[in-house]
């Protein structure tokens, strides 16, 4: 059985008016069925799928995309969508069906909470999930163990000459070397209370010197030596590209920021089968993985979509 897929490469130019937002283009990529088989009742079901703009968040998507079709659905592309609240507000418009979301973005971001939920990241997921059902009537689908956090980074070779692998390390190193207290950090990030200020409060750091970069560049800037230490993103690719060493955050100072599938309730009750094909695939992903399928867009310069059609036959998921 052969099935269709509908996938980015290029722009249709065909344009959703209220949000701005632009159906892209099919690529010639027969999805057919692996391990996610087709489902009847999804059988020529549209489903819009919607991604943020970076590449994780595009990467899912795709994921997404191709395990919907090996199920039998009719996917439209909607991904890259610019900014977290448009793609969250084409998902509670109706313009899309699936987006991955974060669920610290959740919690801070779309129910207007300051901290994050202690207890870790099964805690943080479970109440984000309730809440969001409760106040906005989107459904987040299972917990996933992939984990794109906020965290501190130096380079491989700074971290193994000074010893440090958490984030205590770190503080208790620029403690006897005031120097070195010298933070990339993006602007949002210094002032943002689940940002620098939660990792002050929670490893003491004293009268450390920030220096503000755009996100994008804070790698690049750590690697080089201009600051010792970085703020990043743990999956990000560029941490395996560049040979960076991620600290942990042993204090739990960061919010969680699990990526998880979701829906519109009631669009949900109606097609329930779709839980299938997503669970399987999110289930499935973790940081280690996604760190790498990250460095193969990012680093590497292949295409998104063709990274993430790999990872899915590889899985087995698809043919």
């Amino acid at each position: 059985m052969k099935l269709r897929r509908l996938f980015v490469v290029a722009l249709l130019g065909v344009t959703l008016s209220s949000c701005g937002l632009t159906v892209n283009q099919a690529v010639p990529y027969d999805i057919r069925p692996g391990s996610i088989q087709p489902i009847p009742s999804l059988q020529g079901l549209k489903v819009t799928v919607g991604s943020k703009d970076f590449t994780e968040n595009i990467i899912l998507a795709y994921m997404a995309e191709m395990g919907l079709t090996a199920a039998g659905a009719d996917v439209v592309d909607l991904s890259d969508i610019k900014g977290s609240n448009s793609s969250r507000q084409a998902l509670l418009s109706g313009q899309t069906d699936v987006t991955w979301e974060y669920t610290g973005t959740g919690w801070i971001n779309y129910q207007g909470n300051e901290l994050p939920v202690p207890g870790g990241e099964k805690a943080q997921y479970e109440a984000t999930a309730k809440a969001d059902e409760e106040k906005f009537g989107v459904t987040w689908l299972n917990y996933s163990p992939l984990n794109d956090q906020y965290a501190f980074a130096v380079t491989e070779a700074y971290g193994a000459q000074n010893n440090l692998k958490t984030t205590s390390d770190l503080a208790a190193f620029i403690k006897q070397k005031p120097d070195q207290a010298v933070f990339c950090l993006e602007t949002e990030f210094t002032s943002r209370q689940d940002g620098f200020p939660a990792a002050v409060k929670a490893y003491g750091f004293q009268k450390p010197t920030v220096k503000n970069f755009g996100i994008g560049t804070i790698y690049s800037a750590v690697a080089s030596g201009t600051c010792p230490v970085g703020e990043v993103f743990t999956t990000d690719g560029r941490i395996s590209g560049l040979n960076l060493r991620v600290l942990e955050d042993d204090k739990k100072a960061f919010p969680q920021y699990n990526a998880v599938a979701t829906l519109r309730t009631e669009w949900l009750k109606q097609h329930p089968e779709v839980r299938g094909p997503l669970e399987k695939i999110s289930a499935a992903i973790d940081n280690e993985q996604m760190v790498q399928l990250c460095k193969q867009v990012d680093v590497d310069g292949q295409d998104a979509g063709k990274v993430a059609h790999d990872w899915m036959v590889k899985k087995g998921f698809v043919q």
